[in-house]
């Protein structure tokens, strides 16, 4: 087993390849993740005044100069756009953003490398968004806590999962950073949305999605198919989907 931790994409990124590999192929494996990110985090920074993203944004490269990733990632988000009816907006802060979509997208795209090179248990976690695949050593799934919305040290829910995707949003440590794209204000109805299903991109979105439709996103969330929910209001009232794959609560 490996676990490898660095600072990538503005964040603390973790890595943990539980299969029984030499450990020459796991840092390999490892070293692949890593690089991946840090290309996606040069081509996507909204920080970064010379990344594709950010000159596009200005007006300064062509949609079609770009690398073809770039294409792909703009091309699914106006996809989202249509499921979320608009409230997933890479727009929606007034300049374009795509980062609601790309960290999932980019970790998803990583561990589906991960399983083509050979690792069929693995947990990737960027900021709170998280892939896993197979299984924890000495258990069937992997264990994955959901922060509290209020008090950092402790979690508003344990989740068992495996081959899954664990996303979440909320106010909490960014503040207000989500933006209604109909009204043009934060969204600050919801404190937490997390959303878990089969591929990360997509469940990043839907709970950026239900954070900016505020109370709305409650019953939205509990429609979409193939996807189990929580969900956290700014007034302290926790609910959840009944499929979510609860281990403890508290």
């Amino acid at each position: 087993m490996l676990v490898r931790v660095e600072h990538v994409m503005g964040m603390a990124v973790s890595l943990d390849l539980a299969d029984p590999l030499p450990v020459p192929e796991l840092e390999r494996l490892a070293d692949e993740v890593f690089d991946w990110l840090r290309l996606v985090d040069t081509t996507f920074s909204t920080y970064k005044a010379d990344s594709e993203i950010s000159r596009l944004g200005r007006g300064e490269l062509r949609r079609e100069d770009c690398s073809p990733m770039v294409g792909e990632v703009l091309d699914r988000c106006a996809a989202l756009w249509d499921e979320t009816r608009g409230y997933f907006d890479i727009m929606a802060g007034g300049r374009l953003d795509p980062s609601g979509y790309v960290k999932g997208w980019a970790v998803q795209r990583a561990c589906d490398r991960l399983q083509l090179l050979g690792s069929s248990n693995h947990c990737l976690n960027a900021g709170g968004d998280i892939f896993v695949r197979g299984a924890a050593p000495g258990r069937s799934a992997w264990r994955v806590g959901v922060r509290h919305p209020w008090e950092a040290l402790s979690l508003a829910w344990v989740l068992e999962v495996t081959d899954m995707a664990v996303a979440t949003s909320g106010t909490y440590e960014r503040g207000l950073h989500v933006y209604d794209p109909f009204t043009g204000e934060p969204a600050a109805a919801l404190r937490s949305v997390t959303v878990v299903g089969p591929e990360l991109g997509t469940a990043d979105a839907y709970a950026t999605a239900a954070l900016a439709m505020g109370e709305a996103g409650i019953d939205w969330l509990a429609q979409l198919p193939g996807h189990e929910c929580a969900v956290v209001t700014e007034d302290g009232r926790a609910m959840r989907s009944d499929g979510l794959p609860v281990v403890t609560e508290g």
